[in-house]
């Protein structure tokens, strides 16, 4: 685990936004707190909280080449040992990136949940909450997709 603390984004979070911070707790700072805050402040914010920006421009960590930023961030803390996460990031870029929807065949499915959370919950904190089972089962489906039958 990497000690970073806090983090800070673009408010009103859905996909690649939420499943960032869902990627941090899980496999980067178990303890790692969010900050949703309007698109323009982000970079500001970050700097006068020390904390680390993400998936806003000019962010540390954003789409990168063709890669959405739960790619970037897996890239990053060399997160790759994982088949069940690797698989998941497939995912998550084909329900972010636009042009690539048909990449994977969940990603539009994950493209609704992540659409239809902004309308269901208001509080961007209270949606993180209740979208992390989302992203807990969507994880676990992965690693049966990926563990070869016995």
């Amino acid at each position: 685990m990497y000690p970073l603390v806090r983090w800070v984004t673009r408010a009103r979070p859905k996909t690649d936004r939420i499943a960032c911070p869902w990627l941090i707790r899980r496999f980067i700072d178990h303890d790692a707190t969010f900050l949703f805050v309007a698109p323009p402040d982000v970079l500001a914010v970050a700097l006068a909280t020390d904390a680390r920006s993400f998936d806003a421009p000019g962010a540390q960590y954003g789409h990168r080449g063709d890669q959405c930023t739960f790619e970037v961030l897996i890239d990053e803390f060399h997160l790759h040992d994982d088949p069940a996460l690797e698989r998941l990031a497939h995912v998550v870029h084909a329900a972010d990136v636009a042009g690539q929807r048909e990449s994977d065949p969940l990603g539009a499915g994950l493209e609704a949940i992540g659409l239809g959370g902004l309308d269901v919950e208001e509080d961007d904190y209270q949606l993180l909450e209740r979208a992390t089972f989302v992203y807990d089962a969507l994880y676990a489906w992965c690693a049966r997709a990926v563990t070869p039958s016995a």
